[in-house]
């Protein structure tokens, strides 16, 4: 998994690049759909683990995200893992 730092933000715009609804990002991660509703609305700080899960199931899909002076998320269907 890559060192880059991701927040709420990065998650819900990548979610609406794949077209992900919260109940389906929550169920590919293996996290409840308020897991991901709170850390998309900055409600909690979630643990790294439950992060970790939510940005490994992203990127399994073709998710790229960036950090650095222009932070952000893009999509790259060439590297999906699995199929969007």
């Amino acid at each position: 998994m890559s060192s880059i730092t991701i927040d709420g933000r990065h998650v819900a715009a990548a979610r609406e690049l794949l077209r992900m609804t919260q109940d389906d990002l929550a169920q590919a991660a293996g996290v409840s759909r308020l897991s991901v509703v709170n850390f998309e609305n900055n409600k909690t700080i979630s643990r790294p683990s439950t992060v970790a899960k939510l940005q490994d199931a992203l990127v399994r899909r073709g998710i790229e995200f960036t950090n650095g002076g222009k932070p952000g998320v893009k999509l790259d269907p060439e590297k999906a893992i699995i199929p969007s």
